[in-house]
């Protein structure tokens, strides 16, 4: 009696404890890149919305856009494709109001370092980044569309040391 009760709770284990286990689909608590733990720097989330609901909480702008140009290094979510991302919201770093990633401007160059140095600033309308600028610093403030045409070199050289 006793070994067939162990053996259950051996094979049942697995499925109480998976990521969408029969208690919901729980957030993630560390980065998919960096292996930060996300609420360690709550100014600084962002969140990918996949077309099948499933939501990926990313520590940094950085991070999230390293999934967004390459989400088939990432098995595990599914995905090969970029349209199959049906929303990606950032934070407002002045205010921390949740943002349309796409609709968002970004300060590259600052004296803020995200939590993995380098990072991206989103603010949600370019007077926001230009004021962020004269506060903090930065080079250059870009919309979505212009971070997009300057592709994964970006990240990877915000990820230089």
């Amino acid at each position: 009696m006793i070994k067939k009760l162990l053996l259950i709770i051996l094979l049942l284990y697995p499925a109480l404890f998976a990521a969408d286990s029969v208690w919901g689909d729980k957030p993630n608590v560390t980065d998919p890149i960096y292996g930060l733990k996300i609420d360690k720097y709550p100014k600084f989330t962002a969140t990918v919305t996949l077309k099948n609901g499933k939501k990926i909480r990313f520590c940094c702008v950085k991070s999230m856009l390293h999934f967004y140009y390459k989400p088939w290094h990432f098995p595990e979510y599914g995905i090969k494709d970029p349209a199959k991302i049906a929303k990606m919201e950032v934070k407002d770093y002045l205010d921390g109001k949740a943002v349309d990633a796409k609709k968002a401007w970004y300060v590259f160059g600052s004296r803020v370092a995200g939590p993995h140095g380098d990072d991206l600033i989103p603010l949600s309308t370019r007077t926001r980044a230009e004021l962020f600028t004269k506060r903090y610093g930065g080079t250059r403030i870009m919309d979505f569309k212009t971070v997009e045409k300057k592709g994964y070199g970006l990240i990877k050289f915000l990820d230089m040391p």
